[in-house]
């Protein structure tokens, strides 16, 4: 059996050339990255809905609805990410951008607002 056909997900690794290790290893490691991301959004969720009980209810509840779902959206953004720069490594053309961030990022700052407003307001 050919090596790509051992290495996940195959069809990503049938197509083009192997690009330089250090290429794919800074790929691996940006999703890596998105991964304690998606950790850190999941924590935060928790630790707002357990230990912010002082806060106000629904403001509070709303950010750590939006952080949840932020923390679900982002293992997809990093396996999106890793697959489409993978492939454009391998077949030579411009690394793509990622496609959450942006709304990722504006969840963030509406978490944020939602929080500053709930301390105002407690």
């Amino acid at each position: 059996m050919s090596d790509e056909r051992r290495r996940f997900p195959a069809r990503l690794y049938a197509h083009g050339e192997e690009p330089d290790p250090r290429f794919t290893l800074a790929n691996e490691r940006t999703f890596l990255a998105w991964i304690r991301t998606s950790l850190a959004l999941l924590a935060g969720a928790v630790a707002l809905e357990s230990l912010a009980s002082g806060l106000q209810p629904g403001l509070r509840l709303a950010a750590s609805i939006l952080l949840v779902v932020a923390g679900i959206l982002t293992p997809v953004q990093a396996w999106l990410g890793w697959m489409a720069t993978e492939r454009a490594l391998r077949l030579n053309r411009p690394l793509p951008s990622p496609v959450l961030s942006a709304p990722i990022g504006i969840v963030i700052v509406v978490v944020g607002v939602l929080v500053l407003l709930a301390i105002v307001l407690r």
